[in-house]
Parts: structure tokens; sequence; C-alpha cells
């Protein structure tokens, strides 16, 4: 009686791992959305923040209607300068990236925290959108007040950082020229000796 239970509990088991194998392989999109914030400053009170996205598509089958919408960057805080906050792409193929940019200026002073980017598409087996997110961005400081930098303070910081291995390789550099070159008494007994 045990043997015919233990046989059908197996077989259940197998039936289930095949199943739940076959769902877990099923052909699908991934985005992997990667989300890049830098600060350029053109001169004293204007500064640009340069966004860039790359949206990959990590999965087994291609992703429709694909839209990228970037609502951090509101209006009382930023002017969009070049490109737009949202952008749809028709497909992006299994395998494939889709790039965007956006250039916008900074109008307020101060730290500024940004939410992810949120991005849309739609799978043919499956009716609902399906989202994804971007990674989230650093704390930027916009128009932060930058101090002068101290040349000899810099100068410091890298002797004290790097001066170790400096000087052990200008040693070694130094043993390697002592037993490479030959010395200058050496070579004059030789060159007297040829002349002989």
């Amino acid at each position: 009686m045990a043997i015919p239970l233990a046989k059908l509990l197996i077989s259940a088991v197998a039936v289930f791992t095949l199943v739940s194998a076959s769902l877990a392989t099923s052909e699908m999109p991934f985005m992997v959305v990667h989300k890049k914030v830098t600060l350029n400053r053109l001169k004293s009170g204007v500064e640009r923040v340069l966004v860039s996205f790359d949206i990959y598509n990590q999965g087994s089958a291609t992703a429709y209607d694909v839209t990228l919408t970037d609502n951090t960057w509101i209006k009382k805080t930023f002017d969009v300068v070049n490109g737009n906050k949202s952008r749809t792409w028709e497909r992006l193929d299994a395998g494939g990236i889709l790039s965007h940019s956006l250039e916008l200026e900074a109008k307020v002073k101060g730290p500024f925290y940004g939410a992810p980017a949120l991005v849309t598409f739609r799978i043919p087996t499956k009716t609902v959108l399906q989202e994804a997110y971007s990674n989230p961005i650093l704390p930027l400081n916009i128009l932060a007040d930058i101090p002068p930098t101290d040349l000899l303070a810099v100068a410091k910081r890298v002797l004290a950082k790097y001066g170790s291995l400096v000087s052990v390789i200008s040693m070694v550099v130094l043993f390697v020229y002592l037993i490479a070159t030959p010395s200058k008494p050496n070579a004059a007994k030789a060159s007297s000796k040829k002349k002989r």
C-alpha cells in the first residue's frame, strides 16, 4: 500500500516540476532600464542636467509599444532645453537596446532627489501593460557652491596616497638600470684591450 502511494507522490512531484519549469522558461521580455544623470556647470548660476536612459530587453521575446516616462523633472525646478521627458518606440526586440536623452536647465539651488523612470510595454500574450522601473538616481546638489581647490593640498593628498608606490617603483627602475648598464671603468678597460 505504501509503495503505490509513494509512486503516485513521486509522479505528482515530477509533473509539477515539469509544468513549473515550462512556465518559468516561457518567452517574455525582461526590461532593464538604466538612468544616468550628470551635472554640467556652464557658468556661475547656470547648471545643465544631462539625463540619459538605456533600455535593454534581456528577455527572450519582443516587447511592443515601449514607452519611457520620467516625471521627476518638474517645471518649477527645471526647464527642458533639449529632448522630451517621455518617448515611445514601436518595438524592442529580444537582446535589443533603446537609448534616449534629454537636457535640462536647473532653476533652483539645493539638493534634488529624483524618482525612477517608468517604462511600460505590451506583450502579445497579456492584455495588461507591463511595467519596469529604472534605477533611482543619487541625490544631486544643484548649483552647489564649489570651494576653490588648493593645489598644494591636492599635491599633499596625492603624495600621501601614492608616495610609497612611487618610491618603490623608482627604486626598482634604478636597480634595473644599474644592473643593465655597464660601469665606465670596465668599459674603458675593454676598449683598451681591443686596441692591443
